[in-house]
């Protein structure tokens, strides 16, 4: 597998196999720099998190690449505190807010089995 192959799930949403992790990637220059040479070096599958702090890092550094969004999948997560759908919708629109991008092609909730139930 590499960078440009695929998954097609059966809505037809199509997600790179291989993607860019950016847990423990401090927010600012580091987490800029590191998905821009990510995306240069042919990632398209860029994943973060909430609970990372660096979702504006990233998604500044994805405004910046100059390649097309639509070619860069963005995969983000919700809190694992998080249990209920009002406030799920808040830290949605919050991620939303704080990439900067239009939208989120995959929203996850973030260790669905930990946190208050």
């Amino acid at each position: 597998m590499n960078s440009k192959d695929f998954f097609t799930i059966a809505n037809g949403v199509k997600i790179p196999a291989i993607g860019f992790g950016t847990w423990q990637i401090p927010s600012g220059d580091v987490a800029y720099n590191s998905v821009t040479v990510a995306l240069k070096s042919g990632y398209r599958h860029i994943d973060t998190a909430h609970a990372y702090g660096n979702e504006a890092s990233v998604g500044q550094a994805i405004r910046d690449s100059g390649i097309d969004r639509s070619e860069i999948f963005v995969t983000s997560k919700l809190p694992a505190e998080i249990k209920n759908y009002a406030l799920a919708r808040r830290y949605a629109d919050k991620t939303i807010k704080n990439i900067g991008l239009d939208h989120i092609d995959l929203y996850l909730i973030h260790a669905p089995g930990h946190g208050p139930r």
